[in-house]
Order: structure tokens, then sequence, then C-alpha cells
């Protein structure tokens, strides 16, 4: 998973019109005024089957080189530096001043979602695969596997290339593809 800031972004009627951060799980800060000004998050899904309501639930993030530059621009300006890229992603998007969220090279990859009018797929990928038919980033690393050797030789290469990803990431997750086997099996927050 990418190493950011956990969020959920509510489109009606394919409109973006509310976003707010994980928080404690139950309730989050609401941020939709600074969501609206990533540039990578469309205001408007395209295409056909958006669900009437569709909650989506992903990271936001920063790349290494776009922290080095806003580290380096933060301290030639006197400002903060940031400890990593996952709390200047963080900071970037709890800004009280949207411009200021606007002026920062914060990115989203879409991968979940909470509450669907109607589930356009009934599996993980075929999720995903939506979301990038609806304009939506998704992870371009996200894989189907079908084997047990498949999932052990897909955590084999991502470790390989962790290095050279461009942003930092906690690990890989493993997902159960059909989603009511996913629901059977329940859910965890961890």
């Amino acid at each position: 998973t990418i190493d950011g800031l956990s969020i959920s972004i509510r489109y009606e009627n394919a409109r973006l019109v509310q976003a707010a951060t994980r928080g404690d799980g139950a309730e989050g800060e609401n941020v939709t005024a600074n969501i609206m000004t990533v540039r990578e998050i469309p205001h408007h899904l395209k295409g056909r089957g958006v669900p009437d309501i569709l909650e989506v639930r992903g990271e936001i993030y920063l790349g290494h080189e776009d922290f080095r530059r806003l580290n380096a621009a933060q301290a030639e300006a006197g400002g903060k530096i940031f400890a990593n890229p996952r709390n200047a992603a963080a900071g970037s998007l709890r800004q009280l001043d949207p411009a200021v969220t606007a002026s920062r090279p914060l990115r989203f990859f879409a991968y979940a979602w909470g509450e669907v009018s109607g589930m356009p797929a009934d599996t993980q990928m075929g999720m995903v695969e939506t979301y990038r038919r609806f304009g939506l980033p998704v992870n371009p690393l996200m894989r189907l596997c079908e084997s047990a050797d498949e999932l052990i030789a897909y955590y084999r290469d991502i470790g390989e290339k962790r290095s050279s990803l461009g942003y930092d990431i906690d690990g890989v997750v493993y997902k159960v593809d059909r989603l009511d086997l996913q629901q059977r099996l329940g859910f965890v927050s961890r």
C-alpha cells in the first residue's frame, strides 16, 4: 500500500461533493475544498455506469522528487521542513487555505470504496478497472495473482522495485478478488 494519507471521496451523480480523511475510522476531517485542488482527482467522473452514489477510497501521497522540491522551497522561504512524504501530504491536505494545498504536488491512487448505490463490478480488480474507466488514477502495479506461487513472486518483485518506485509504500497488500468472498471473510482496519 502507498504510505500516504487515507481519504474518502464521495461522488453523487458523478460529481465530487465531499471528501474526508479517515480520522479515527468513524469520523474524519472534512477536506473537500482542499481535495478539489488536487489535479489528479476528477471533479466529475466520466463514462457510463457511474453509480448515483460512489464513495471512493484511496491514498493521497507525495512522490520522492516532489517531496525533495517541496522541502527545498520550504527551506528557502524559511518555512516548515517536513520529516517525510507522508507527513508532508497530510499537512498539505489539512491546510486551512486551499490555495496552499493547490500549490503542493499531491498525488492520488484509488483502490477501495465505501458506500455505493450499485456496485459496478463483482471483483476487486473489476472495481479498479471501473475506477480507471471513470477517470480515477489507480496504481498500475496492481496485479491479479492466481496462485500462492504468483503471490510470492509478486511480493519479491515489489521488494526488488521498492527503492525505485518514486514513492513510499508500507508493503504489499493481498486481497481476495471476489467481493462476495471478501464479505464472507470480513474486514479489519489494520
